[in-house]
């Protein structure tokens, strides 16, 4: 049975269902291009990740299972790189933090972010995604 993964193709009006084997190509390809420069081409992260920049900012943490990227839901990891940290934390009204990473929103479309964020889940350990799923559902 081929797995399948649901796109947005506007937020809130329609969705089309897109193969798995298709997400992860496109969003491999778009994460060499947007992401790896930060947060390793294997998704390793910055060295010393959790250790912060003289400007108060973190590091680029990685996406991998070491990391803390399946901590989160679903929203907020789009939203994080669509907006970016700062934006998306000011909303949640996160304070005292000082996020480096920049938005996406006007380099990828919502349905280019789903396919970087699925080529990320699709290294995550069974494990990791499950817990993440469940993270994702808990949060709507």
């Amino acid at each position: 049975m081929r797995r399948m993964f649901i796109s947005r193709i506007a937020i809130g009006v329609a969705v089309i269902a897109t193969p798995a084997h298709v997400i992860a190509a496109d969003g491999a390809a778009l994460y060499a291009e947007h992401c790896a420069a930060c947060h390793g081409v294997n998704l390793e992260g910055e060295a010393d990740w959790r250790i912060q920049n003289e400007d108060g900012s973190m590091r680029a943490p990685p996406h991998d299972d070491s990391g803390h990227t399946w901590h989160h839901p679903d929203q907020m990891l789009h939203d994080y790189t669509r907006l970016g940290g700062a934006e998306t934390l000011r909303r949640m009204g996160v304070t005292g933090v000082n996020s480096a990473m920049p938005a996406f929103g006007d380099l990828m479309s919502d349905q280019e972010i789903d396919a970087v964020l699925g080529f990320i889940k699709s290294n995550w350990s069974p494990r990791m995604r499950d817990h993440q799923r469940m993270i994702t559902e808990a949060s709507q």
